[in-house]
């Protein structure tokens, strides 16, 4: 099964051409889902149809949800606020004011993922493609899996058990009610889903494919994605250059959008070398409904496979000489100087502008100890050798 997200700055179109290349897989006999996590639902305005919280059939082979967030908050997230609630509620905090603190800022997009999660274990797809949020909530969304990872693995067991030894005493102590079991096992379940997610998306089936118009500031935002969702681990298989003005019989004032537009679409592909990138030409009318919008896909990707597999073997990778190992992660457009990496135990600290990383290394490389690390061509390369040698 394929799993295929696009993403981008607001405005750029990236529904328009997710649904387009939805259509022209279903069109290929492809069994295909397009689903938005974006609370900004434009599905159901590209297809010109009404668009319910379960798939709904739009044309053969093709079905399109515009995921009930809500639902899966209160499924996922219910028991969970209803203890922070609890809390809330003995502080004297309006009940108000404490539901609107209970949720968290991104909660339904990232808990939107879950369905996607549902969908890709049910084994009903052939291909599934995502409508994400803009830039920078899908990059939050992304990295959220393996930093509450973090948080399960060092803090919640000890928390969990302490509150289990101590819930009489802390609880006459702090005045506030201590979490239940329960509450535990919802935070437990939560993590376990959303690490599937993660698991899923980094996997050698699902890539990120990112829509950018030819605009300076919107190709410097693709430029930062690239970087991210590469040091999150989540590769990026090529990019859609949308509204691309067409040449020909231009007047001046075109003909000078034009010129703009192949400025930066020289930098768009010196940007991205190695990785394919489409065009849409810009049209006099807003492609709606499934045969304008794979009339449209068509176009844009030619005789290229709109579901190929993502070529190469990720962004991450470690491998193993005489000497020892060298893990290796791409990190397109970043310098030495803005790499910030330390070691803590047998994590690596990945500093990369406003990102930072907790990558847990294999158990094989945790006894190794680091002796050199460099960014070279777009790549981080961290060497190890054994703590003997």
């Amino acid at each position: 099964m394929r799993i295929l997200l696009f993403t981008g700055k607001g405005g750029v179109g990236k529904s328009t051409i997710a649904a387009g290349t939805s259509a022209l897989a279903a069109a290929g006999g492809q069994r295909t889902l397009v689903l938005s996590t974006d609370a900004a639902h434009s599905l159901a305005d590209a297809f010109g149809t009404q668009v319910g919280s379960e798939p709904t059939p739009v044309a053969d082979n093709l079905f399109v949800q515009q995921v009930d967030a809500q639902l899966r908050f209160e499924q996922s997230w219910s028991e969970i606020q209803g203890y922070l609630l609890s809390v809330l509620d003995v502080a004297g905090v309006d009940p108000i004011a404490a539901e609107e603190m209970t949720v968290i800022p991104g909660a339904e997009e990232v808990l939107a993922l879950l369905e996607l999660r549902l969908h890709a274990l049910s084994g009903e797809w052939d291909a599934i493609v995502v409508d994400c949020a803009p830039t920078a909530e899908t990059l939050r969304l992304l990295a959220l899996p393996e930093a509450l990872g973090w948080y399960m693995q060092r803090v919640f067991p000890v928390e969990r058990r302490v509150v289990k030894a101590l819930k009489p005493v802390l609880s006459r102590a702090a005045g506030v009610p201590m979490p239940e079991e329960s509450v535990f096992d919802a935070v437990e379940r939560l993590h376990f889903e959303l690490d599937e997610v993660r698991s899923l998306l980094s996997g050698a089936h699902a890539s990120v494919r990112l829509v950018l118009t030819p605009e300076n500031v919107v190709l410097a935002e693709a430029r930062r994605s690239f970087t991210t969702l590469s040091l999150f681990g989540y590769r990026v298989d090529g990019v859609v250059a949308n509204r691309v003005f067409p040449s020909a019989g231009a007047d001046d004032w075109r003909a000078g959008w034009v010129r703009a537009q192949d400025a930066v679409l020289g930098q768009v592909a010196e940007s991205f070398a190695g990785l394919p990138v489409w065009r849409s030409v810009y049209r006099p009318g807003e492609p709606v409904g499934v045969e304008a919008l794979a009339e449209l896909a068509a176009e844009v990707y030619g005789e290229d496979d709109p579901l190929a597999a993502p070529r190469g073997d990720g962004p991450f990778r470690i491998t193993r000489n005489h000497a020892g190992a060298l893990l290796s992660l791409s990190l397109p457009f970043v310098s030495r100087a803005e790499v910030d990496l330390a070691r803590n135990g047998d994590e690596l600290v990945l500093t990369v502008g406003s990102y930072r990383r907790l990558l847990t290394l294999p158990s094989g490389l945790a006894r190794y100890r680091v002796v050199g690390a460099r960014v070279e061509a777009g790549e981080l390369q961290v060497r190890f050798e054994e703590r003997n040698k």
